[in-house]
């Protein structure tokens, strides 16, 4: 359980930093001289260095140990994030987001592994959500302090923050982390790597992830403009809007992970679907404060309550060869977020508002539903079973 809770640390100040941007956008614009839509290419910035540097560095660093990778990647972040705070400009400071982006697709690849690998085969579902908690934890916590912090202090507060929280990652590793933990399986080839994306049950799960993110991120990357100009709030509200999305994120979570323990597909069909209607319910509640925030928290609930079974399947089904497919996990979850913010930046350049987001959101999440019922129903249909892990070294 400590091995756990030391990768939850370092979860959780990874996903500080990739959220906290969404609540000072407006800040982080005025300070680097740039629109709100622009800003918003530092989430989508940082998401492409998962998606493309993550897989990359994993593969690279296969035959390290694990414990000195994970330590070595909280180290990136450290540094990054002060260089962050002394970002002069905003094309230095994407550059910055894109380098420390590369060290969180790889951290959140390799952890993946390892905290499956700790628990039994009837625990990963809730292994998975452990670690995926630090990210709803950061919502809960990290988020709305970072935004309150950027509130008064100014953004670059913020990232100095961060930064300490950096080092209080490392020393919570470099404490509870076995000494022995290292690479766990025997080496797989490359080529073994690259088949088992074949299976559908694995590039289906990297649909819904990208229809996952689009549901989310087109709106959530905007969501404190969106708050304060179509829903009327005062600037003051909304952290407290942010905490309590984060509240719903954890609870989801972990539910999630009881769920795909429990019976994975027909759960995870369920509540794409109800996302799909959240979504809508936004839109339509949007100029109205009191059902909008409680929109907001069932549908961050939602979005991690899904992510959890989406990744604990494609776990299960690369258990022989997991090196590359746990690394396109962060990867395939940031293509999404990447093209969720640059889609939102290229409507709202395009005149539509922020209240359209939700409603491509909603129209992901069905594709997603068409796409999760077609799976199972072959999978069904096939009979197959999950592979057994590689032999350990």
């Amino acid at each position: 359980m400590l091995p756990l809770i030391a990768l939850f640390i370092a979860a959780f100040a990874f996903g500080t930093t990739e959220f906290v941007i969404a609540g000072v956008l407006p800040q982080v614009a005025d300070g680097l001289g740039v629109s709100i839509p622009t800003a918003g290419y530092l989430v989508s910035g940082y998401a492409g260095g998962i998606a493309i540097g993550g897989p990359l560095l994993t593969l690279a660093t296969k035959t390290l140990s694990r414990k000195a990778l994970l330590l070595g990647l909280g180290l990136a972040f450290t540094i990054g994030q002060a260089a962050c705070a002394l970002a002069p400009d905003f094309a230095s400071m994407l550059l910055l987001r894109i380098a420390v982006a590369v060290a969180h697709g790889a951290y959140f690849g390799v952890a993946m592994v390892v905290a499956v690998g700790l628990v039994r085969q009837d625990q990963r579902g809730m292994a998975v959500a452990l670690i995926l908690s630090g990210l709803t934890v950061s919502n809960v916590i990290g988020v709305p302090a970072g935004t309150a912090i950027g509130t008064i202090w100014g953004w670059r507060a913020t990232f100095w923050v961060m930064c300490a929280l950096g080092v209080v990652s490392i020393a919570a590793m470099a404490a509870l982390l076995p000494r022995r933990t290292g690479s766990s399986h025997r080496p797989v080839s490359l080529g073994s790597e690259v088949r088992v994306l074949a299976r559908q049950q694995v590039w289906t799960s990297l649909i819904l992830m990208l229809m996952l993110m689009i549901g989310q991120f087109g709106l959530f990357t905007y969501i404190t403009p969106t708050l304060l100009e179509i829903t009327g709030l005062d600037e003051d509200l909304v952290p407290w809007v942010l905490l309590l999305n984060g509240v719903g994120a954890t609870i989801g979570v972990f539910l999630g992970g009881r769920l795909a323990d429990w019976n994975l597909m027909p759960s995870l069909i369920t509540m794409l679907f109800m996302q799909a209607v959240t979504l809508a319910v936004i839109y339509a509640v949007s100029p109205y404060p009191v059902p909008m925030v409680a929109a907001i928290i069932v549908w961050g609930g939602l979005s991690f309550a899904i992510g959890t079974p989406i990744q604990t399947r494609i776990l299960t089904w690369t258990a022989d060869a997991s090196n590359l497919a746990s690394s396109l996990i962060p990867s395939g979850f940031n293509v999404g977020i990447a093209l969720a913010a640059s889609l939102g930046a290229a409507m709202l350049n395009a005149g539509y508002g922020y209240r359209s987001l939700p409603v491509v959101g909603a129209i992901a999440m069905l594709v997603a539903v068409a796409v999760a019922l077609a799976s199972h129903i072959r999978e069904w249909r096939s009979r197959a079973a999950p592979p057994l892990p590689a032999a350990a070294e």
